[in-house]
């Protein structure tokens, strides 16, 4: 492996465990990984979030990429990418902001680990869809080929998922 940082984005639709991933993860390979900006982004409004809100999560995710990548070790674990953001903005508004396609396609992102969801949908206040799951997967699954960057599904619960996971990435690593 060359000393470039090798970028691992967990997507999928909400309550596949990509946080609980990027955790798990960044213990396995003693690294970081960048946070779900949008959840805390969320969170921290005292009103219904809008387009505005939702381009300025997509702006920070950038902005937060390069602090991030001076911190890996090796690999970087995204929990969630712009890839999300810009499903979540066609879903809501049917249309996103222009620049964010090419963005997607001019930041290096090595492999999607694309979360299946498989796992039992567990409610939080900041999550809005428990019966649409398998249509974001697709959705998800055909912006990644769109892009014509690797992925693997990740599915499995708990240490199964995990070693999916991992294996996706060894393989990955092993056959650049």
């Amino acid at each position: 492996m060359t000393n470039k940082i090798i970028r691992v984005v967990l997507t999928g639709p909400e309550s596949t465990g990509k946080t609980w991933l990027a955790n798990k993860l960044s213990e396995h390979y003693k690294t970081v990984f960048m946070p779900e900006y949008a959840r805390s982004y969320i969170e921290s409004l005292d009103r219904k979030y809008n387009y505005s809100d939702v381009e300025t999560i997509a702006n920070k995710q950038i902005e937060q990429l390069s602090e991030y990548l001076s911190k890996a070790n090796g690999i970087l674990l995204i929990d969630t990418w712009l890839i999300i953001t810009k499903v979540w903005f066609n879903e809501v508004y049917g249309k996103n902001p222009g620049w964010l396609s090419a963005q997607l396609k001019n930041i290096p992102i090595d492999i999607y680990l694309l979360c299946s969801p498989d796992i039992t949908w567990e409610y939080d206040p900041v999550r809005e869809n428990p019966d649409n799951r398998k249509y974001l997967f697709d959705v998800y699954k055909n912006e990644i080929e769109n892009l014509n960057k690797p992925y693997k599904i990740i599915k499995g619960k708990n240490s199964d998922r995990l070693s999916n996971a991992i294996n996706a990435i060894t393989e990955f690593i092993d056959n650049k």
